[in-house]
C-alpha cells in the first residue's frame, strides 16, 4: 500500500515530538506492534536526519513508514528525503511552501501541506500536496471538518493538534481521512526513555477508539 492507502487503513498516524529519541528503530517497531504503521518525525527533535536515517534503513524490518513533520524550508524538505523521509508534513503555508511542494514532486513522495481556513485548503491543493493537514484542529473541533467536506468532497483530510482518545473518532465519523496522535500515544518522557511497552499499550489503545 502507498501512504495514502496506509492511512486510510489504519486511521492514524503518530507525530512524535520529543526533545530526545533514544532509538528511532525501536520507537517504529513498537508503534508497529501497537498498529500504527505511519511515523512522523518532526524537525522540533533535534539532529532529526540522523533519527530519519535510523528508521528509514530499518523500515523494511520494523514495517514503519517514516516521514518528516514540520518542516518549513526547502531545503529542510531536501534534508529530509535525502535521511530517506518518504512522506513531508508542513504545519502551514510560509513562503517556502511551492518550493517543498516542488521538492517533494520531484523526489514522488507524499506531501502533508497544513492549512486551516478554506482558503489555505484551496492553496494546498492547488500546490499539489496529496492531503491537507487541518492545524490546530481542536479549535474547531469535528464538526469544523463536516463543515469543510461541503467544499471539498474527497478531499483527504487530517486533523492535528488536540486530537485525543476522546474526539479521535468523531473526527473520522465528520470526515478526516486518518487522525494525527501525538503525546496520548508518543509521551517525550517514554520516547526518551525508551518505554517500548508503553507506547505499544498506548497505541493499541488509540487504535481501539477508531473502529466504526
Amino acid at each position: 500500500m502507498n501512504t495514502l492507502e496506509l492511512l486510510r487503513a489504519d486511521r492514524v498516524l503518530t507525530v512524535v515530538r520529543a526533545p530526545e529519541i533514544s532509538d528511532a528503530r525501536d520507537l517504529c517497531a513498537a508503534l508497529v506492534a501497537g498498529g500504527i504503521h505511519v511515523v512522523e518525525l518532526t524537525y522540533t527533535t533535534p539532529d532529526l536526519p540522523r533519527h530519519l536515517e535510523r528508521a528509514a534503513s530499518t523500515a523494511t524490518e520494523t514495517g514503519a513508514v517514516v516521514g518528516a513533520g514540520t518542516v518549513q524550508t526547502a531545503a529542510q524538505a531536501t534534508q529530509a528525503i535525502n535521511a530517506g523521509a518518504q512522506f513531508l508534513v508542513t504545519p502551514g503555508q510560509g513562503p517556502e511552501a511551492a518550493a517543498i511542494a516542488d521538492t517533494a514532486r520531484t523526489a514522488d513522495i507524499p506531501l502533508v501541506l497544513g492549512a486551516f481556513t478554506p482558503s489555505e485548503v484551496m492553496t494546498a491543493l492547488a500546490l499539489g500536496a496529496t492531503a491537507v493537514k487541518i492545524f490546530p484542529a481542536h479549535h474547531l473541533g469535528p464538526k469544523y471538518f463536516k463543515d469543510l467536506n461541503g467544499p471539498f468532497p474527497g478531499v483527504p483530510l487530517i486533523p492535528s493538534g488536540g486530537v485525543n482518545l476522546t474526539n479521535a473518532h468523531a473526527f473520522l465519523k465528520a470526515g478526516a481521512l486518518a487522525v494525527s496522535a501525538g503525546t496520548d500515544v508518543v509521551s517525550p518522557t517514554d520516547v526518551a526513555t525508551a518505554n517500548w511497552p508503553t507506547i505499544t499499550t498506548k497505541a493499541k489503545s488509540f487504535r481501539a477508539t477508531l473502529q466504526p
